[in-house]
């Protein structure tokens, strides 16, 4: 037997849905044939994927490896199919907050105006590297330390970290503030995306009380609403100015490092016009190094560091 699509597809469906049952009904399949298929798929690789029982279906730790393997090939696959010819190959640029900050707008027009033939699509994805890990984009703009491995990061400049604060909070008419104020505040902390930890601050003075969300939207209604405070970079405050919301430096953390990330392997042909355009119109201060996220191997000069937040 020889591994086919169909087997990358169940096993996605399974990883999604964590289920069988579930499974079989997105695939229109009976749960038997879903079994089967996921198990010719393990023999065929030699590896277990899922483990089962009962009551309990979870991904191994190469389920999770090969999930998204699985997901470049279908999506690769898809792509092809749908790519009518003597049609445009849009190019996929995924961010998971606040893009290119006030650079976002001059990265997309020059980009039309440079390669009218090749549209450049901007994609929101709430997901560590904004969909690049899966293959569902080509590239994207990213915060703080990417560690995915297989990804090839350029940074382009670092970004000025800020506290987020209800608007009539006591400390948002202050003109700077330091972590350490913020210790007796409950944090919200976007675990999905984000780069904001309670290692931002110091060991003996980390705040005791956190909320965990999944996305900038959650993330400036918990903090509007007075749930929390948060702490983001400057381009969030760009991006996102809001009348029930404060944004102050913080003069105590570290810039966060904003980097174009793309896949280390064949992809789409206008990448290097993309990555050169990118430290035109948002590193024009800033010095780049690309490296293998995960591996330290730098392909570039200096270095590309640090921990960000959102």
């Amino acid at each position: 037997m020889s591994i086919e699509l169909r087997h990358f597809r169940c096993f996605l469906a399974i990883a999604d849905t964590l289920s069988i049952t579930r499974a079989a009904e997105r695939l229109h399949l009976t749960q038997p044939a879903v079994s089967r298929t996921l198990r010719q798929l393990e023999q065929e690789l030699g590896l277990r994927l899922v483990d089962r029982t009962t009551h309990h279906l979870a991904l191994t730790p190469d389920g999770l490896s090969f999930r998204d393997q699985a997901a470049i090939a279908v999506t690769a696959f898809d792509r092809a199919l749908g790519q009518a010819p003597h049609t445009a190959w849009p190019l996929r640029l995924g961010h998971a907050w606040s893009a290119a900050g006030t650079d976002t707008t001059a990265l997309l027009r020059r980009w039309h105006e440079e390669h009218p033939a090749t549209p450049l699509e901007l994609l929101r994805i709430d997901d560590r590297t904004a969909g690049l890990a899966r293959g569902d984009v080509d590239a994207a703009l990213l915060r703080g330390e990417v560690r995915a491995p297989g990804l090839i990061t350029d940074q382009l400049t670092t970004e000025p970290r800020v506290a987020g604060l209800p608007a009539d909070d006591p400390l948002a008419h202050r003109t700077a503030l330091s972590l350490t104020e913020l210790t007796d505040r409950t944090i919200a902390l976007n675990t999905v995306s984000g780069t904001t930890t309670l290692d931002l601050w110091p060991a003996a003075a980390r705040p005791a009380s956190t909320i965990t969300i999944g996305n900038t939207d959650d993330w400036l209604a918990a903090i509007t609403g007075g749930r929390a405070v948060g702490v983001t970079t400057s381009a969030t405050a760009d991006m996102h100015p809001h009348p029930s919301m404060a944004y102050v430096p913080l003069t105590d953390a570290p810039p966060v490092p904003v980097v174009i990330a793309w896949r280390d392997g064949p992809g789409h042909p206008r990448i290097p016009d993309l990555v050169r355009l990118a430290h035109e119109v948002i590193g024009r201060t800033a010095g780049g190094d690309a490296r293998r996220a995960g591996s330290g191997t730098s392909t570039g000069t200096g270095t590309s560091t640090g921990t960000g937040t959102d």
